[in-house]
């Protein structure tokens, strides 16, 4: 199966509760505690959403976070309830008669209150917070040591939380003492000791297949029994700069096992703004960005994205 084939999925359709549709996927209310995420095609760069999806995206992003969901059973609450089609239906009889529109890229979750802060951990200098370190020495405000260039290694790995922005404005980085204040001194430790936890497992597991897991965001949310859990996508390229070892060198930019190709060929347009509505992706573009996704997939979990089965790999939650 070649990149382009299979149904591409730009906007989901289905005879349940539309509770939002963000930037790639889309959340269905199925009862009072049980949500249906979708992952579409859909994909941003800059904060806005372009014109053309790109394939298999969403099934990359929805069995990626199924798959390290599953190993962080036990070690971090998380809302995932079950991503094997054959168990979704199990649970909801009624999702059957919709499984093609949602099949290998829908999480059936426990519905949470999300927490107003994203968890970003950075385990190298790199995007924003290297532009801001170039430009004074710090980072949300803090500096950091001096001399350091652009993708060296943080270590130990910095906590480094942002504000949650409104769909098409950024993100904005936040020091921990204002973490504080937002949430309260309790949440906002244990929202760093999980995060560091969560990303130390996957820096790990990412150093044995030879890529670089140089920075990532985390979203926690709490269910109606107070529970605090992970939430959302976990370990993905899109919430995540997986570098390939191979090619890294700290001084500069590294080429990333994302959707960089669309990046790198936004940022050769002097008439775009970076505002909506954006420009419309070149086939070779689009090509690329996708073959990135099933490249991480691949180099992560050890197969083709077609063989992967959710049973066979212990996610049949």
């Amino acid at each position: 199966m070649s990149v382009s084939d299979g149904p591409v999925v730009v906007e989901s359709d289905l005879e349940l509760p539309l509770l939002h549709r963000g930037k790639v996927r889309d959340v269905y209310e199925v009862d009072a505690d049980t949500l249906l995420m979708v992952a579409s095609d859909r994909v941003s760069a800059f904060d806005v959403v372009m014109d053309r999806p790109v394939p298999r995206k969403g099934e990359v992003l929805t069995l990626i976070t199924a798959w390290w969901l599953k190993q962080l059973d036990g070690r971090v609450p998380h809302h995932l309830l079950a991503v094997d089609p054959d168990a979704v239906v199990a649970r909801h009889p009624s999702l059957a008669a919709s499984r093609d529109a949602w099949a290998r890229r829908a999480m059936l979750v426990r519905r949470t209150q999300p927490v107003l802060v994203e968890c970003v951990v950075r385990g190298y200098i790199s995007g924003s917070a290297w532009k801001e370190y170039s430009a004074s020495g710090t980072l949300a405000g803090e500096p950091l040591p001096r001399g350091l260039r652009e993708s060296d290694q943080l270590d130990p790995p910095i906590f480094s939380p942002a504000t949650k922005a409104a769909r098409g404005d950024h993100d904005e980085n936040i020091t921990f003492e204002q973490t504080r204040s937002i949430l309260g001194d309790a949440l906002a430790e244990r929202l760093r000791e999980a995060s560091l936890e969560i990303y130390a497992h996957g820096r790990d597991v990412a150093a044995g297949r030879d890529i670089i897991l140089a920075d990532t965001k985390f979203e926690f949310g709490h269910d109606a029994d107070g529970t605090l859990r992970l939430i959302d996508e976990v370990l993905t390229p899109d919430s995540s700069r997986f570098w390939p070892r191979e090619h890294y060198a700290p001084g500069r930019s590294q080429p990333s096992l994302d959707k960089q190709p669309i990046r790198d060929w936004l940022e050769t347009l002097d008439d775009w703004n970076k505002r909506p509505p954006p420009p419309r992706l070149s086939d070779e573009v689009v090509a690329a960005a996708s073959q990135r996704y099933l490249d991480v997939f691949r180099r992560l979990t050890g197969v083709h994205l077609d063989h992967f089965h959710a049973p066979l790999f212990g996610v049949d939650l």
